[in-house]
């Protein structure tokens, strides 16, 4: 943070969420860290995830297992591992004392014994704030995609915050919303209580294909 700025805590960051700000840092080497207010917010509506028909195979096939919660630190250090990243050792230590305390959680895609893509973020009351995915395979940042959207419905989340647009978002769903419908829609989901750690075992690709197609 800057000179004379609050130490950037796990509780303040929690804070921060909820006043719809996120941190960025400029790069990997940098120590700064700075908020993030988007004009327009990317969101991906929990009932118009798009899952094409190549996605749906790809999960048939059974080519990927999935887990929830089992390598976070090693989905950060996924998401950071590229030329350009804004995740730096500040960030990667808050988001790591907040797993710890129940707050963030991960999406983990493997081939074998080799993680291959996942997805992490933040939750708060029914909101989740998704914070950043990888790949090292075709798809298996959009298979962790279909099965965070499918947790967070069945468990009764209400926003799922992907903070930045991009193309590869949009192609599953995702839009853009102004800044104040983007706070009147994190208000509500604050007010409401949903839980992230659903019991049970990992659900069967086609139990996740098929709950989709009821809701898009």
């Amino acid at each position: 943070m800057k000179d004379g700025a609050p130490t950037l805590t796990p509780d303040l960051l929690l804070q921060a969420y909820q006043l719809g700000v996120f941190p960025m840092s400029e790069g990997r080497d940098d120590p700064e860290v700075f908020w993030v207010d988007p004009r327009q917010r990317g969101v991906i509506p929990l009932d118009g995830f798009r899952m094409s028909r190549s996605l749906a195979r790809t999960m048939r096939r059974g080519v990927f297992d999935i887990s929830f919660d089992q390598a976070f630190v090693d989905v950060v250090h996924g998401c950071a591992d590229r030329d350009e990243t804004w995740i730096n050792a500040t960030i990667f230590d808050l988001y790591t004392a907040l797993y710890a305390r129940g707050f963030a959680h991960s999406i983990e895609v493997w081939q074998g014994p080799d993680l291959v893509g996942g997805v992490y973020g933040v939750t708060i009351g029914a909101a989740f704030f998704g914070e950043s995915m990888f790949s090292r395979a075709t798809d298996a940042s959009k298979v962790a995609l279909a099965y965070l959207v499918d947790r967070l419905r069945l468990a009764g989340y209400t926003l799922f915050d992907a903070q930045f647009m991009t193309p590869h978002l949009a192609s599953l769903g995702a839009v853009e919303i102004p800044r104040d419908h983007y706070k009147a829609w994190l208000a509500e989901a604050l007010a409401k209580q949903a839980s992230f750690n659903t019991p049970g075992p990992i659900p069967h690709a086609q139990d996740v294909i098929q709950r989709n197609a009821q809701t898009s």
